[in-house]
């Protein structure tokens, strides 16, 4: 309503909200979809629950989830940028291997256009798939910094963990039952465009994700002109 040039204060939203029966949607409880690797060297928490950047590229979440459908678990792995709170990688799959996170992994790193010596921190969770060789291997190529949050301890990976709690409550439980693992891609597709470029963020000033970033970049290319 602030964008559309209407001043409306919360107290007056929530009422009209209450008196037409509306309400927001409800979070559930999520299913565990990553498995500690105790053999697997772990790295350091660079992070400690500190999800804050300066910039774009400066620290991604990662985390997966899953997705009951008649035909089985389909599983979703995320990317995010903790800058812009934009969804920079994703990949969707009938399996939780490495292969799954890695791939969102390479979307995001196309994406964004880093190739190496990124000045990146990685951060998520001590699931198998972060700790082996492969992921861990992929990050060093790029000069990314792993980061590794405490075993079975969900807020030391909050912001990838209240993303997935929003892809759960506002497209899986709002638009399910799912039939199939196309069916889930599909909506997975369509979802993160308009999480990216409508959805407005209230840790952004009610801004879309893709727009904040595009206004740093705007300012990034600005400054030498001012100087």
């Amino acid at each position: 309503l602030v964008r559309a040039g209407h001043s409306v204060a919360r107290c007056t939203v929530e009422r009209l909200m209450r008196e037409l029966g509306i309400e927001g949607v409800i979070r559930g409880q999520r299913r565990r979809t990553t498995v500690p690797e105790p053999a697997a060297p772990r790295p350091p928490d660079l992070v400690n629950r500190r999800f804050t950047a300066q910039r774009p590229n400066q620290l991604w979440l990662a985390d997966l989830t899953y997705v009951r459908t008649w035909s089985g678990w389909v599983y979703v792995a995320f990317v995010l940028d903790a800058y812009s709170r934009r969804i920079v990688g994703w990949q969707v799959a009938n399996h939780m291997r490495t292969d799954l996170p890695l791939d969102a992994l390479e979307m995001a790193l196309w994406r964004q256009r880093i190739k190496k010596d990124a000045d990146l921190i990685h951060h998520s969770d001590r699931g198998s798939q972060y700790v082996s060789i492969r992921y861990t291997e992929r990050l060093a190529e790029v000069g990314a910094s792993a980061s590794v949050g405490s075993v079975a301890d969900s807020y030391d990976n909050a912001m990838a963990e209240a993303l997935n709690g929003t892809f759960k409550a506002e497209l899986i439980e709002h638009q399910g039952p799912w039939r199939d693992f196309d069916e889930v891609e599909r909506a997975v597709f369509q979802w993160v465009a308009w999480y990216n470029g409508e959805r407005l963020h209230s840790a952004l000033g009610y801004v879309p994700p893709d727009e904040y970033e595009r206004e740093y970049w705007a300012q990034v290319e600005e400054a030498p002109q001012t100087a």
